[in-house]
């Protein structure tokens, strides 16, 4: 006669063969971000754990207790998700949580502070939809900001001529030389100020592609300016908030056509970037020790973007 196991026994089976997914969220913010929260809970994690106020040297001890309370075989089933409004002090965290894992104790680990990675990405991948992204000539405005910052090194990476610009060249420079320690190529990452009415201009003229990355409410670019743009192809204004970065677009705009170019606001770029934000999340748990930046999120939303495409 069979003797099947008692409720408590057949639960612990159950939980030991199929372990929440947790996703702990270190925060460098006061109080954690409930945008991440939500999205990482539409992702479909199973257990949130957040932590705010998070500081480098309390980030290994945080991090030991995602390595070593499971076993190597269910640590995919762990990650840790880093953000906060202070870049620098978030990449520090996403360092150092990184450097403290070694194999087979991995966790994988994602960086997206105030969603400037997932921005970045979709506002690329949108422009790669009308031009092809190698040696294309693209002005990148705003560009020492967090999302400039990452659009200016994927555009980089895929091969593009970009011009970094800020308002001084002194700022423009330091954001290409930080670029370049972190792998740039240095050939195709130029520094400009806006205040330099020849070089901004001569970067206008070129520009194929132009992404506006500016704080909320800060026109970057007007009508006049974008009409001296004869080149443009694709024009991507990535603020919200009026009066918007660039004259003309709406924050609606999603692959608009208008005066010969392709025009997307900030809420035409948004659909992709949350679909690109959720599906990073989700890819934490497909295996152990992956590190998500803005290059592995541009990867996945191209297979976002293959799939819609089939």
């Amino acid at each position: 006669m069979e003797v099947l196991p008692s409720l408590n026994d057949r639960n612990f089976w159950l939980a030991t063969m199929s372990k929440k997914r947790i996703l702990i969220q270190l925060d460098t913010d006061p109080q954690p971000s409930v945008f991440d929260a939500i999205v990482a809970i539409d992702a479909g994690v199973d257990r949130l754990i957040q932590y705010g106020n998070v500081k480098p040297e309390q980030v290994r001890d945080l991090v030991h207790g995602a390595m070593y309370t499971r076993g190597p075989h269910d640590l995919h089933r762990t990650a840790i998700f880093v953000g906060g409004a202070n870049v620098t002090h978030a990449e520090q965290v996403f360092d150092i949580a990184r450097e403290t894992m070694f194999d087979p104790f991995r966790v994988s680990v994602m960086l997206d502070c105030n969603g400037a990675n997932s921005t970045a990405a979709a506002a690329v991948l949108s422009a790669s939809k009308h031009v092809p992204l190698e040696e294309t000539t693209a002005l990148v405005l705003a560009a020492t900001g967090p999302v400039g910052q990452r659009v200016s090194r994927i555009l980089a990476n895929e091969k593009c001529k970009v011009y970094v610009s800020s308002r001084t060249l002194d700022r423009s420079q330091e954001c290409v030389d930080r670029l370049v320690r972190e792998g740039g190529d240095s050939s195709r990452l130029i520094a400009i100020a806006t205040n330099d009415e020849a070089w901004f201009g001569k970067a206008i003229k070129e520009a194929e592609l132009v992404v506006a990355c500016g704080a909320a409410g800060i026109r970057l670019m007007t009508e006049e300016q974008l009409a001296a743009a004869k080149r443009l192809r694709v024009a991507i204004d990535l603020n919200a908030v009026p009066p918007l970065g660039i004259d003309g677009i709406s924050m609606t705009d999603q692959g608009v056509e208008r005066d010969g170019r392709v025009d997307y606001g900030a809420l035409g770029v948004g659909g992709l970037k949350m679909k690109i934000h959720k599906a990073a999340v989700a890819a934490l748990f497909e295996s152990n020790g992956k590190s998500m930046d803005c290059q592995e999120m541009v990867s996945v939303g191209r297979d976002i973007l293959a799939r819609e495409a089939l």
